[in-house]
């Protein structure tokens, strides 16, 4: 296959650090190379140099055998690359059709033209989308489309998708994934990041691996495992992604429901959980977990059922109300629901319990306040420069620990982790499971929601199954299987009601 660019002994260093320490990588026609590696590997700098966004500070970039330098990104994208970024660079006010066609307004589709091209390219991708809407009223999901939508409207011959899946339910994500196919057969060439193995797995051509800053090695995808590229990535398989923990005292139900009912979204929806217990709830993207663990946490109120606490019936009126009562929630959009990303890691983590930290007439104490969460950093192995450092300058495996520094510090008993992983590095990873464990270990009752299978079977003593809206089984550490799981995600099997009474075996 022709080859579109190729980057040698390529170096950035920003003052004394040095993000990239001599990588060699090529993109060629009609393929999928998947850049892979822990957060701060230096891929998200790797793929800056080839969109023209960072000038390297040694090293030679070939486009189409040509040398290059590109003083900014418009050279770059006159050359046919596209960078896809994990944080969407679109304008909430403007329509979907004049996001599109920023860089060329006004011109030649201004009016009617630029909606009916904008039309056949969102339709190309195999999305129904207004190109009159107003894209800050679109879900983040179409939002990526535009995005997608906006690289295709000029000749692409190389796009960049930076996590692109991270934000997608799975029928999004698949349909993203035609998409790539599509561009492959098309001759383009696709840079693909992603902390999702398995998918890598199944679209990609290559894979090239990256650690702090260096080049590992690259692979054929059909001549390594997950296990070898975990190996590459972290120097352990992954096995030893779960810590080995000595059993755990299951004391008294902490929380359960009965007949939960909010609308289509929970159906009759009956579940428990004990001091000292993890248990998981699975299913599709979709299938009403997240709205359970909204249920629970008083962010939305049931239609009927009830909620109890260590056996007493408890209302809540908002969120408030619940962290009052000892639950806390780690929510999948950490970025506009768990944290405040511009104030302090500080603030952020002691904003659940503040009565810890302040005098009796609600003064700061500042010299406490830091002390508390510096220890708290240190015991959750917390990177950052200070505690004063605000949240956005961490990496996403940091910034969940600050999520869970603030459930640590509010010290409630009941512990819900929506998605607690997403878009975080395998070695990060590992560091959040074992703190979910010393949550257990401490007698805590922890909910946990994940899409990714293998982590609940890692985490859980038991692992409760959602399909619209219904609890549909239950399955024991001796029934863990991904066949298990999505045959009672996915199938019209089973008979909804209290997983206790429908385990497989």
């Amino acid at each position: 296959m022709p080859e579109l660019a190729r980057l040698t002994a390529i170096t950035k260093s920003f003052g004394g650090v040095h993000a990239l320490k001599g990588v060699d990588f090529d993109v060629q026609s009609g393929e999928v190379h998947a850049l892979l590696g822990e957060n701060g590997a230096g891929k998200s700098t790797l793929m800056r140099v080839l969109g023209g966004e960072l000038q390297p500070t040694s090293g030679e970039v070939r486009i189409a055998g040509q040398h290059v330098d590109f003083r900014d990104p418009r050279l770059a994208r006159a050359l046919g690359i596209a960078v896809i970024h994990q944080e969407l660079a679109l304008a909430p006010d403007l329509s979907v059709a004049e996001n599109i066609f920023l860089g060329e307004l006004p011109g030649v589709f201004a009016g009617p033209g630029l909606k009916k091209k904008a039309g056949e390219l969102i339709r190309r991708l195999g999305f129904d989308i207004d190109p009159g809407e107003r894209v800050g009223n679109l879900a983040v999901a179409h939002q990526q489309v535009v995005e997608i939508a906006k690289a295709l409207s000029r000749e692409v011959k190389i796009i960049i998708f930076d996590e692109p899946t991270a934000v997608l339910s799975a029928q999004d994500a698949e349909r993203l994934h035609r998409v790539i196919a599509d561009l492959r057969a098309h001759n383009v060439g696709v840079v693909y990041i992603s902390h999702r193995l398995e998918e890598v797995m199944r679209i990609s051509d290559r894979m090239t691996v990256m650690k702090d800053g260096q080049l590992v090695g690259t692979v054929a995808a059909g001549d390594v495992t997950i296990e070898d590229i975990i190996r590459m990535m972290v120097g352990r398989p992954l096995s030893a992604m779960f810590p080995e923990t000595a059993p755990r005292k299951i004391g008294e139900e902490m929380v359960s429901v009965s007949g939960l009912n909010a609308g289509r979204k929970v159906r009759n929806v009956s579940l428990s959980v004990r001091a000292g217990e993890i248990v998981g709830l699975g299913g599709l993207v979709g299938s009403g977990r997240t709205e359970v663990a909204r249920l629970i946490f008083g962010a939305d109120r049931p239609d009927s059922g009830s909620i109890k606490l260590r056996g007493q019936p408890v209302k809540f009126r908002s969120p408030r109300d619940a962290v009052a009562a000892g639950i806390g929630l780690v929510p999948e959009d950490r970025k506009h629901q768990g944290v405040i990303l511009d104030k302090q890691i500080r603030v952020n983590a002691t904003m659940a319990r503040m009565s810890s930290i302040t005098t009796a007439l609600g003064f700061l104490r500042q010299g406490l306040e830091r002390r508390t969460v510096t220890d708290l950093g240190q015991s959750l192995r917390l990177k950052a420069a200070s505690v004063d450092a605000p949240v956005s300058s961490l990496s996403g495996g940091n910034q969940q620990k600050v999520v869970l520094a603030k459930w640590f510090h509010a010290q409630g008993e009941i512990i819900i982790l929506d998605e607690p992983t997403r878009g975080v590095d395998v070695g990060a990873k590992t560091e959040i499971y074992a703190l979910v464990n010393r949550l257990a270990e401490a007698g805590k009752a922890v909910l946990v929601i994940s899409s990714e299978h293998q982590e609940l079977f890692g985490l859980c003593d038991r692992v409760l199954v959602m399909r619209e809206g219904e609890i549909r089984g239950e399955l024991k550490p001796d029934s863990y299987s991904e066949e298990n799981l999505l045959s009672l995600a996915m199938s019209e099997g089973g008979q909804p009601g209290s997983a206790a009474t429908i385990a497989v075996r």
